[in-house]
């Protein structure tokens, strides 16, 4: 087996000179949750990804997912509850309370299959 690593001498150890790229764009908040989740409930799987440097594209997918299908829902839900512009005009404070409670069922919805997975 070929060993491509290289080591810096530390006293009377060698040490691996492991480096992890950086990454430039940030991860949302279903990324970060995401990786909290990994963190502290499948340490395992978080440094198998973290050691590979698959952990940030992962991260990134399970935010672009979660946001892509947050939207969705939310146009299907909104649709199936009568909530309109015309509702926001006229009764805002309504229309607020629905949009809250839409969005709450369409979180509990991703982080139950996306993100607590």
């Amino acid at each position: 087996m070929e060993n491509n690593l290289t080591y810096t001498k530390n006293g009377d150890y060698l040490i691996p000179d492991l480096t992890i790229t950086e990454q430039t764009e940030s991860i949302g908040k279903y990324g970060r949750m995401r990786k909290n989740y990994l963190k502290e409930h499948r340490p395992v799987l978080y440094s198998n990804l973290l050691l590979s440097e698959k952990l940030y594209p992962h991260l990134l997918e399970t935010e672009r997912t979660a946001t892509a299908r947050l939207e969705r829902m939310m146009r299907e839900l909104m649709k199936s509850a009568g909530v309109t512009e015309s509702l926001k005009a006229s009764d805002p404070m309504r229309w607020v309370g629905l949009m809250n409670d839409l969005k709450a069922q369409a979180e509990e919805t991703i982080l139950t299959e996306l993100i607590y997975s």
